[in-house]
């Protein structure tokens, strides 16, 4: 009989071989789950690189980690004292015999992929809690670690991973999924936020910003669309969910109205049809709060078969649409990076995803934020020039979509307006830059299999 996750990590502290995992990037939300890892037996931390070690020795003293515990010298000593290991060298850390999972949180969608393409070089489960790169390239990375007999993973505690695992609830109780999202604060002029604007949109005080631990471009990136986009991205490339003709919509909905909203347009919901992913908005268009929103969580809507499974969720107490027809669950909030330990115990221990990208689904184009001049230096994600819209990844091949996660240092060779796409050929690039390579790879790939599908 097969253990459990948590029976067989008692049994390897037991017999002495933890399991031994490597985290890439000290931020957030790598400390969050150091704040979790250290309480595990039978898991050891056995690295953190950062590219500025103090940053990862901080982290770990934020989660409570006692200063002896990672005082060792190099790896070697680390995994001989159950210590942890503080770097600059990622390869070093993926390279190492001993480690089984490697954790990718840096949130730079070029580092991402050449983090990525090592650790499975070198035979190394992936955790990727780096959305951006998972976006840009993570079906072609995906298919790599499965030829290299290792696990590729969205990280659990993140709202994709999550999602995914409602759409597989929901798929593996034999109902047909009509929808499946998460909640977000918005409003359509959040798009030409920036990080001079964020913070008076999130209503922050001068004292708490003055702090210096909030990142502007990263809730930039939150406020203006773009992260939605990517994550929803992420989740119709694990499920196969499609996204909408015109990306997300952001309706306002509260948790009582899920059935009703994310429903077909035929059946009177917003969706442009059903089998697609949306975020619904904590906040009415006027500005004014929606009651009993969503803003943390995530849903899934799925139909009934037949009136006997209507009569069903009525008598089980689902939330439906007035007719019955249509049902969610959703879960209220995410935990984040104190949730990872579940991803890391799933690929080290029993060799499975919590969700992971098999098919060129979703794409995630620069859009314009203001009209932009020839000459443009694109500066990406949650600044000044560009958000990444959702778009279906045939819609985004047709108009040659520039990724949100390469739109970074690249040249506008065109006029842009504001609200435009921006496309390979309206910046000036570097066709040699490796994630370039790998991203035009994953494009020619997956157009030619979806060709032959």
């Amino acid at each position: 009989m097969r253990r459990s996750l948590l029976q067989e990590l008692a049994a390897r502290a037991e017999a002495g071989t933890p399991l031994r995992v490597g985290v890439i990037g000290a931020g957030k939300f790598a400390t969050m789950f150091f704040s979790q890892a250290r309480r595990l037996n039978g898991l050891h931390l056995a690295g953190v690189v950062d590219l500025a070690r103090d940053k990862a020795s901080q982290a770990l003293w934020r989660a409570g980690w006692p200063a002896e515990q990672s005082d060792a010298s190099d790896l070697q000593e680390a995994m001989k004292k159950g210590s942890t290991w503080l770097s600059e060298d990622a390869e070093a850390l993926m390279s190492a015999e001993d480690v089984d999972v490697i954790v990718e949180a840096t949130g730079d969608p070029v580092a991402g992929i050449r983090h990525a393409l090592k650790a499975i070089e070198h035979g190394k489960h992936l955790v990727m809690v780096n959305v951006e790169a998972d976006v840009v390239a993570g079906p072609l990375l995906a298919q790599r670690a499965r030829r290299a007999g290792v696990v590729y993973s969205l990280a659990y505690g993140d709202q994709p991973a999550l999602i995914c695992e409602l759409v597989d609830w929901a798929r593996c109780s034999g109902f047909e999924v009509v929808c499946a999202g998460k909640g977000t604060k918005y409003l359509p002029r959040y798009h030409a936020s920036t990080p001079d604007t964020v913070w008076e949109h999130y209503g922050f005080s001068r004292d708490k910003v003055a702090g210096g631990e909030l990142n502007p471009r990263m809730f930039n990136s939150f406020l203006d669309g773009t992260k939605s986009a990517i994550e929803m991205a992420a989740v119709a490339n694990a499920t196969g969910l499609q996204p909408q003709p015109e990306g997300l919509n952001f309706p306002p909905c509260g948790q009582d109205r899920l059935a009703e909203i994310c429903r077909p347009r035929s059946s009177g919901g917003c969706l442009s049809r059903a089998g697609t992913v949306e975020v619904v908005s904590s906040l009415e268009r006027d500005g004014g709060p929606v009651s009993g929103d969503l803003r943390w969580g995530v849903y899934v809507t799925f139909e009934a078969p037949n009136d006997y499974v209507k009569e069903c969720f009525t008598e089980y107490g689902l939330q439906t649409d007035a007719g019955g027809r249509y049902a969610a669950l959703y879960r209220p909030v995410h935990l984040v990076g104190m949730e990872l330990s579940v991803s890391v115990l799933k690929a080290g221990l029993a060799g499975e995803a919590t969700g992971c990208p098999s098919a060129l689904v979703g794409d995630v184009v620069a859009t314009a934020k203001r009209d932009l001049s020839a000459g443009k230096v694109l500066d990406g994600e949650g600044g000044y020039t560009v958000y990444g819209k959702l778009q279906p990844s045939a819609a985004a091949a047709r108009v040659g979509g520039l990724p949100i996660g390469l739109a970074h240092q690249v040249t506008l060779l065109n006029d842009i307006p504001a609200g435009s796409p921006i496309g390979w050929s309206d910046v000036r690039y570097d066709p040699a830059n490796p994630a370039v390579l790998v991203r035009r790879e994953m494009e020619g790939t997956f157009a030619t299999e979806s060709a032959s599908s």
